[in-house]
């Protein structure tokens, strides 16, 4: 399982994730954080060691547990091509751990499947000033930074006014997106775990206070509903396969009445405790990517696997 840098914690999901992965394989199993690794090429060909300078052969199977949004391509991205290149199976791959990177690649990939999306317009480097005077960003419309995690950096925008008036407080550090308000689903998200092209469980988030974002972290309710919602559930299999996700976390808005569209797609999901499920079916997954593999670990790897 690859992780990221210390001093970072893992996520309860994460934790409960590798345990269960830790009990299935014993010694054949490592967490390892972004920054204990090195790699590169010595005498023609790819290695991967640690800073120590143990030489580790490469995973058969590596579950990337690293958040999208804070990959940077010259750093943790590398770390898995590099991975991927030394023949290692990555869950999700590098091509579709990328993609839901920015949220905007995902509208375009999910667009492009056909699969429904609001309307949704970026920028590149023009000025901010300018990009809130365009007719194609006219209020009300939700803005959110193309990089944003647990609703960080996600507003609504009910007039031009309060559009114009903040634009100077943005930060720059990424663009942002300017995307249409889905009035009949605010304070409420439908989020579906996709692994393997099922759908594993779904859970309501609704906002406490009547806010427009409705994550967990900002303090909103959640409530199971496995198979309330079995269109919606269709989708999110559809978002998933459109990226190219072994594993997603679907975050879906409601589009009228039996209507939906999707908002977002994690390719680190989070699960509530109740939700029982998903551990078991990850851990499928990955039992299935070995087997693909058609070879165990060799005896001398998994000892250089092995960490206490």
């Amino acid at each position: 399982m690859l992780v990221r840098q210390r001093p970072t914690e893992l996520r309860r999901s994460t934790r409960e994730l590798a345990d269960a992965l830790a009990e299935a394989y014993g010694p054949r199993f490592a967490v390892w954080h972004s920054d204990e690794l090195l790699f590169g090429v010595r005498g023609g060909r790819l290695v991967l060691r640690t800073l120590g300078g143990l030489d580790l052969a490469a995973p058969a199977v590596v579950c990337v547990r690293q958040v999208p949004g804070f990959m940077h391509v010259d750093r943790e991205v590398t770390l898995m091509r590099h991975l991927e290149a030394m023949g290692s199976i990555l869950v999700n791959a590098v091509d579709a751990q990328f993609k839901a990177r920015n949220k905007l690649w995902q509208a375009q990939e999910l667009a492009l499947a056909g699969v429904p999306v609001p309307d949704t317009v970026s920028y590149a480097t023009a000025p901010m000033e300018g990009v809130v005077h365009s007719t194609d960003t006219a209020p009300p419309c939700v803005v959110k930074s193309v990089v944003g995690t647990k609703g960080g950096q996600v507003f609504l925008a009910p007039d031009a006014d309060m559009l114009r008036g903040v634009a100077g407080s943005l930060t720059q550090e990424a663009p942002f997106l300017f995307q249409e308000y889905v009035a009949h689903s605010h304070g409420r998200t439908l989020r579906v775990v996709v692994v393997d092209g099922e759908p594993v469980d779904a859970v309501l988030h609704s906002s406490r206070n009547g806010a427009l974002a409705a994550n967990i972290a900002k303090g909103s309710a959640a409530n199971r509903c496995p198979g309330r919602h079995p269109r919606a559930e269709e989708l999110a299999v559809r978002a998933a396969r459109a990226l190219g996700l072994d594993i997603a976390g679907v975050d879906l808005l409601f589009a009228g009445e039996d209507g939906y569209t999707v908002c977002e797609v994690n390719a680190v999901p989070g699960w509530r405790p109740e939700m029982t499920g998903v551990v078991p079916a990850i851990t499928a997954c990955v039992a299935d990517r070995l087997a693909a593999r058609g070879r165990p670990l060799a005896p001398a790897a998994e000892g250089r696997l092995a960490r206490d």
